[in-house]
């Protein structure tokens, strides 16, 4: 019974409690059925047959007074009576025996019948079918033996009454103690319907209301930051294994707490180091831009110098090794500048308001004027959105995408350069697409890692920083970026933007640079 679960219980308590109700509903069916029975025996069977009895005794009473009076006047209507009472006394028969039939009764009407057909034979139909003079001789003659004959008749008739009354007095007293009965086996079954009632409810509250409310109590404790608080383990055995699996759950939510908690300790000791490191990169990056800028003016500088003063005095490799050493400073110089600029985005420049797209591209067309005319580029492009965001990092973005463009183009084919933009819910999605030399499908996601190059700086300048840049601008303003897989020929670049209407304004960080400043960073850090 240990291991019974809440199924078991419920159908074992409404098993026991249906047999209960189906012993006592037999019971009372039974006192029911049985207090009928003797009310039909007593209301259809004895109280008609006693009425009938004394109805059969009137009948022959009349019969017995007409035929008398007839005999001892002689005038006819004295016989009306005895008429009367013939019928009278077939239609009580009658009723007896339909009532008595099957009964030891009819013995006694028998006997009733028997007595007053003796009578009748000897004195009433003799007497009432004689004439007048004839019948008050006849009347006179017989006197005795009708007195005599009529008192059997009677004797008879009490003594079927006397037994009649009897079996009516026994009838009603077994209704009554069938009554008594019936209404004591009713307030039992009513009792015990009462105590049945009362004992599931209770074996419902101990048994499953009870551990369920300490099983939720339990659990609202925890809920409430209780993670010490047991869960109660009681009732049957499903309600156990909630409570063990809700104890499980508390015990599981321990652990993962102490493991956040850890978790936190860590983020924090992190987060802590990452603010150093930041710190320490910011530092980087003033040097870079400052102390590390004049050194390396110098070098280029005085190599360059160098270059023009001795180039051609000396051997071939000290041209060499001088050409060397400017293309190195130069090629340094770049580098830094484009270092700084990554570092920058979402770092200096964070002015989000709303900008015109379109007013950005047509800049920065103004801005790559000279290689569109020299490469003979055919730019096109959809008209463009206003969005939220930072206008000199877009600036930026729109710069290295069409720089990008033109610089990998198809040296077989005039460089075509299509823009376009489309609404897609709550996003702008923008297209950069051209006709150049492409992007083999195994490098398409290589192309956005900082420094990744395709093809070596003697077929393509750069620094491998472009569309890392990109990457990092569109991510800024919550966006995403990649290839078009089905562009063909050349290249497209897809890439989104929040709409301005559900687009939300980060806090400003400020910016310690002018746009003049920002944008001609922008331009020298070209890829």
């Amino acid at each position: 019974m240990a291991g019974w679960t809440t199924r078991h219980w419920l159908r074992r308590g409404v098993a026991a409690t249906l047999l209960v109700l189906a012993v006592l509903g037999s019971v009372g069916a039974w006192a029911m059925l049985r207090s009928s029975r003797i009310s039909d025996e007593l209301v259809n069977r004895r109280s008609p047959a006693l009425v009938n009895a004394v109805r059969l005794e009137s009948a022959l009473l009349n019969q017995e007074t007409g035929v008398r009076g007839y005999g001892l006047t002689g005038r006819r209507e004295f016989l009306t009576p005895y008429t009367e009472g013939v019928a009278a006394e077939r239609q009580a028969v009658g009723r007896l025996e339909e009532v008595l039939r099957g009964g030891d009764d009819l013995a006694d009407l028998a006997a009733v019948r028997k007595a007053a057909g003796t009578w009748q034979e000897r004195i009433a139909r003799p007497v009432s079918g004689s004439s007048a003079p004839a019948a008050l001789t006849l009347s006179a003659q017989r006197a005795e033996e009708g007195k005599t004959e009529f008192d059997a008749v009677r004797k008879a008739l009490k003594d079927q009454q006397s037994r009649l009354q009897q079996e009516r007095q026994n009838a009603a007293a077994a209704l009554r103690r069938a009554t008594v009965l019936r209404n004591w086996t009713l307030a039992v079954d009513a009792f015990v319907v009462a105590v049945v009632a009362a004992l599931v409810f209770e074996a419902l509250r101990r048994g499953i209301t009870r551990p369920l409310e300490q099983v939720g109590a339990g659990a609202r404790d925890v809920a409430r930051g209780r993670f010490d608080r047991r869960i109660a383990v009681t009732g049957p055995a499903d309600i156990r294994q909630l409570a063990v699996d809700v104890d499980g759950m508390r015990t599981r939510l321990v652990d993962e707490l102490a493991f956040s908690e850890e978790a936190r300790r860590l983020l924090d000791e992190q987060t802590a180091e990452l603010k150093r490191s930041n710190t320490e990169l910011e530092q980087f990056a003033y040097v870079a831009s400052h102390d590390l800028q004049e050194p390396l003016r110098k070098v280029s500088s005085f190599t360059q110098l160098l270059q023009r003063r001795y180039g051609g005095q000396l051997d071939e490799r000290a041209d060499q090794y001088i050409a060397f050493a400017v293309d190195g400073a130069n090629r340094m110089q770049v580098l830094i500048n484009d270092l700084l600029a990554f570092s920058r985005v979402g770092r200096v420049h964070n002015d989000h308001a709303t900008v015109d797209l379109d007013e950005v591209l047509r800049r920065t067309l103004d801005t790559l004027s000279i290689p569109i005319e020299e490469t003979d580029a055919e730019v096109t492009f959809d008209p463009l959105p206003v969005v939220v965001g930072d206008a000199t990092q877009l600036g930026m973005l729109w710069q290295n995408l069409l720089s990008n463009s033109l610089k990998f183009r198809d040296p077989g084919r005039r460089p075509e350069i299509r823009v376009s933009a489309r609404r897609d819910g709550d996003v702008w999605e923008f297209g950069v697409g051209d006709n150049g030399i492409g992007i083999a499908p195994e490098f398409r996601d290589k192309v956005f890692v900082i420094f990744q190059r395709l093809h070596t700086r003697e077929a393509y300048p750069g620094t491998g920083i472009g569309l890392a840049m990109c990457k990092k601008v569109v991510e800024f303003h919550d966006g995403s970026i990649g290839i078009d897989p089905d562009h063909s020929p050349g290249t497209r670049v897809v890439f989104t933007l929040p709409c301005a209407d559900v687009a939300q304004e980060p806090e400003s960080s400020g910016s310690s640079e002018s746009p003049e400043s920002s944008e001609s960073l922008a331009r020298e850090s070209l890829s």
